[in-house]
Order: C-alpha cells, then sequence, then structure tokens
C-alpha cells in the first residue's frame, strides 16, 4: 500500500503544489467520484477555488467495465481498434455515447446543483483525479480543459503506470504524480482504503469548497 486513503493522497499531492498556494488564477478541478475527495484536500491546502469536471468512460454494451472510449460534455475520445475487435455497429456505440451523456448531465445537476461551473480561461487549472490505469478519462478531460483556454495545465494524479503517465504528460503542461509501481495492477490495490465515494460526499465537498471561497471574497 501506498496511500491510507484518498485523502492522504492530496495531501501529499498538495505539499508537491505549496508554491501555487494562494494563487489567484489557481483553479483545482476533480474528476468525480473520487478524485473529488482528492481535489478537495489540494484546494484546501492552496486556498483556492473547487471544482468538478465531469468525465466518464464509455463501456462496451455487453461489458459496461470495458472501456471502448471516455467522454466529457463537449469531448468525446473512441478506442477504434477495440470497437473493431468488438465488431461494434455504429449504432451500438451512440447508443452507449449518449447513455454516458446523460449521466454526465444529470452529474452535474447533482454537484453543482445552481452553482455555474468555475470559468477555467486564462487560469491555472489543476485537473486531479485518484489514479488511472488506462487514462482515457484523464485524456479526454485534458483535452476538453484545453479547448477552454487555461493558461496552464496541470494533471495531478496519485498513482498510475509509467506508460499511461507519459502519454497523458504531453497532453498537458505538468504532470505531478506521486507514485508509478511496476507491476500496476487496478489503481485501488495501492491504497488502504479505496471504498467507494458516494454522490452526498462529493456534494457536500463542493457545497464547503463554495462556501469558504464566498467568505473569502466577502472579507476582501
Amino acid at each position: 500500500m501506498i496511500f491510507r486513503d484518498r485523502c492522504d493522497a492530496g495531501q501529499q499531492l498538495a505539499a508537491r503544489l505549496l508554491s501555487r498556494k494562494d494563487d489567484p488564477n489557481v483553479i483545482v478541478l476533480g474528476i468525480p467520484r473520487g478524485g473529488v475527495i482528492v481535489a478537495a484536500e489540494i484546494a484546501r491546502v492552496l486556498n483556492a477555488p473547487l471544482d468538478v469536471f465531469i468525465a466518464h468512460k464509455i463501456g462496451a454494451p455487453s461489458n459496461p467495465e470495458l472501456a471502448i472510449g471516455a467522454l466529457t460534455s463537449s469531448e468525446a475520445l473512441l478506442d477504434e481498434d477495440l470497437i473493431d475487435q468488438l465488431q461494434l455497429r455504429p449504432d451500438e456505440v451512440a447508443r452507449e455515447v449518449e447513455l454516458e451523456r446523460g449521466h454526465i448531465a444529470r452529474q452535474a445537476v447533482l454537484f453543482r446543483r445552481d452553482r455555474a461551473p468555475l470559468d477555467v480561461a486564462g487560469k491555472i487549472v489543476v485537473l486531479v483525479d485518484d489514479g488511472v490505469a488506462t487514462g482515457s478519462t484523464a485524456l479526454v478531460a485534458l483535452r476538453a480543459l484545453r479547448q477552454q483556454l487555461p493558461t496552464q495545465l496541470i494533471l495531478v494524479i496519485p498513482v498510475g503506470p509509467a506508460d499511461t503517465l507519459a502519454r497523458l504528460a504531453r497532453e498537458c503542461d505538468q504532470a505531478i504524480v506521486l507514485e508509478s509501481p511496476e507491476p500496476f495492477w487496478a489503481v485501488g490495490r495501492f491504497y488502504a482504503r479505496f471504498e467507494q465515494t458516494e454522490d452526498g460526499e462529493v456534494v457536500e465537498l463542493l457545497e464547503d469548497a463554495a462556501r469558504r471561497r464566498d467568505a473569502r471574497f466577502a472579507n476582501q
């Protein structure tokens, strides 16, 4: 085990980002659900705004755990080789894409309530997840964020395989990774506690971060 839990991973990552503390241009974005727990610790230490950036894997029709791509609200990334190997028809792929689009839209309403997404244009964006395996979700998130014109895009990951991390590093301005053990197993194998993150926990963390942000602005 490398990390006690996601909070521990976030605290270790925050220590690598202390030069960004109190920088008004920094925004921390967590990929839900588990990535938000890690991101919340980083945002707290850096005294930075926190938001979600919702990205989902696209599962194969007969095996939802097998990712044939990934999706954000504005960007889709498909594994065409795997789709060909599985002999999936275009309508089958389109159906899975639309299913995940619906999930993303519902999560945005659930997590943000009536709050607008943070504007990342011209900002230093710190994108956080609790680990990567194939990296497809992080990759599509990075590409979608790049289109929103941040001044700097930083990927922050506790653990992942070296080849995946090298590929992701090419999509951002900086990649901060604590561990890339070999051989690499599932992300959860490197945490002592890696239980399922509930929607309510994500909502609570985002609301708490919004209250801190509002209080900070009120005191300026």
